[in-house]
């Protein structure tokens, strides 16, 4: 079992940069891969970054390929997703999401469990 709670949302203006963090509680997770997904209202789910158990792998949606990081420090059970230039097509909310794999991947389904999400909103 993980338990994830997310930080670091908030209001910022086009071109900006936000620094999220994914807090994780429980033995598994850092035997966990971790991802970012996004919502924005009447928009699916988009997959936006997702890294390894061991930090090894990085994996990115190619519309933030150059602008977004993820990283890890398992000594803290963190993921945190570093945002850059950020655009107003961005506002949406930001949900880390683990699961107990040494694999990674973009699919929200493989994921089995998630945190309450954090709001973003990026002002033109």
């Amino acid at each position: 079992q993980v338990q994830l709670v997310e930080s670091g949302g908030g209001l910022v203006q086009a071109g900006g940069s936000l620094r999220l963090s994914c807090a994780a509680a429980g033995s598994t997770f850092r035997r966990s891969a971790v991802g970012w997904f996004r919502q924005a209202p009447r928009k699916e789910r988009e997959f936006v970054a997702a890294i390894s158990w061991d930090g090894g792998a990085t994996y990115y949606a190619d519309s933030v390929k150059g602008r977004f990081a993820i990283s890890r420090s398992n000594a803290d059970n963190t993921v945190t997703l570093q945002m850059n230039m950020l655009n107003p097509e961005e506002t949406a909310v930001y949900t880390c999401a683990a699961k107990a794999a040494y694999g990674v991947g973009p699919d929200p389904n493989w994921y089995d469990f998630w945190g309450q999400g954090t709001q973003v909103t990026v002002s033109s």
